[in-house]
């Protein structure tokens, strides 16, 4: 089939610092996606793509930046469903845990310096899965190595400023090719029920309601990447929002910080407004965690699709299909899907990944938007081009009204 490309408007393009720079039509064989042609490079990546000594293009050599907790996991079990790359090298500082994990996964170059491991081992993909404070510094230490492509773990940014320094470096067009890691986008239950409401299964759409259980760092960029998947020819135009609790903006060494609760309304250009709860106010779709209950909601003129982690429903025209799926089952194949996603954009520039990194600028400049209209107690108007402090303004709000 031929994706949906999204279509920027002149707002977006105003922006000169960021990527939103035009439009394009691409075919690709990827799923529902958004994906303008400024995602591409402007300079051709090295194409290593093989094992030393094999002439297989498709052999592809790929490691790990951070080889902590279960995404870390998540990508290196995932190769058990991936034919066309493995896992060549490992790197963290904690010499025993790049051990262990190395030893586990059977990954026999293992790093605690992973400027070293890009230039040794010249890896073809890279997984990072580092806190977002570091992103910049890993995609310049890529880029400068001559890694063809990135897979990056959410969130992208934390605050304004992170956020204004990726898109100036992104604009300037380096080669490497860079995804963020929203593996929900390609689980098969979730990418089929994506296609069905893109080939306008339940008519023009009309209203989406999202939610997850942790904040917007955690769990609102999957929340806001399902809206871009399921209505990829939106364009946000305001936010309207209000959060609370200062308990997630407490610095912690995983940098995932973001008040407690979210709720916002998302007004796009077609019309369509969405939406958004973060936090433990949201719905309780899942089972015992709190990070078990990411769902949404497409309501169109004919019916509706709504996911959540363990079910799905499917109205249209009055008919009712409904049933049930493992998350966990789901989630490794979407990894794996992720991964050949960037396998697939390595080989031909036209093959744009979904989750390409121009996407998720803008997903999370939606995010610094929220955090925006909150502390002006007004609509904003997107895109936004953030003041400096937006974290710590929260903090110090929301602290004083939640005193420990």
């Amino acid at each position: 089939m031929t994706c949906v490309i999204w279509r920027t408007s002149g707002r977006w393009c105003a922006i000169a610092a960021t990527l939103w720079t035009g439009s394009s039509r691409t075919p690709s064989p990827c799923p529902p996606c958004r994906t303008p042609s400024s995602c591409r490079p402007r300079e051709p990546a090295p194409k290593w793509f093989s094992t030393p000594g094999s002439e297989r293009v498709s052999d592809y050599r790929t490691a790990i930046i951070g080889v902590s907790g279960a995404r870390a996991r998540g990508h290196a079990e995932a190769y058990a469903h991936i034919d066309r790359g493995h896992l060549v090298a490992v790197s963290s500082r904690n010499s025993e845990n790049v051990a262990a994990f190395g030893e586990h996964f059977g990954v026999p170059a293992r790093y605690t310096d992973y400027r070293l491991m890009l230039a040794k081992e010249r890896p073809d993909v890279v997984h990072v899965n580092t806190p977002p404070n570091v992103r910049l510094e890993v995609f310049e230490a890529a880029a400068d190595a001559g890694v063809p492509a990135l897979i990056v773990e959410k969130p992208l940014a934390i605050d304004g400023e992170d956020w204004t320094a990726i898109s100036e470096w992104a604009a300037r067009a380096p080669a490497v090719k860079i995804a963020v890691n929203h593996q929900l986008h390609f689980q098969p239950r979730r990418r089929l029920l994506q296609e069905r409401v893109v080939d306008g299964a339940i008519g023009g759409v009309r209203f989406v309601d999202v939610s997850a259980g942790m904040n917007l760092a955690y769990q609102g960029t999957h929340a806001l990447q399902a809206i871009g998947a399921f209505h990829p020819a939106g364009v946000p135009e305001t936010v309207f929002a209000q959060v609370s609790g200062a308990e997630g903006l407490a610095d912690t060494p995983r940098k995932h910080l973001a008040p407690d609760r979210c709720l916002a309304a998302i007004a796009f250009a077609d019309g369509v407004t969405a939406r958004l709860q973060c936090g433990p106010q949201a719905p309780r779709v899942g089972r015992e965690g709190i990070n078990t209950h990411k769902r949404i909601a497409i309501y169109g003129e004919r019916g509706f699709v709504h996911w959540w982690m363990w079910g799905w429903e499917m109205a249209i025209d009055g008919v009712l299909e409904s049933g049930t799926h493992e998350y966990p089952d789901q989630d490794i194949l979407g990894q794996a899907a992720m991964t050949e996603a960037m396998f697939d954009w390595l080989e031909d520039d036209g093959a744009v990944h979904p989750l390409c990194l121009e996407n998720s600028l803008r997903d999370f400049n939606v995010v610094l938007g929220i955090y925006a209209s909150s502390l002006r107690r007004e609509v904003v108007d997107l895109p936004f081009v953030p003041e400096p402090g937006l974290i710590p303004s929260l903090r110090a709000i929301l602290g004083a009204n939640n005193p420990t």
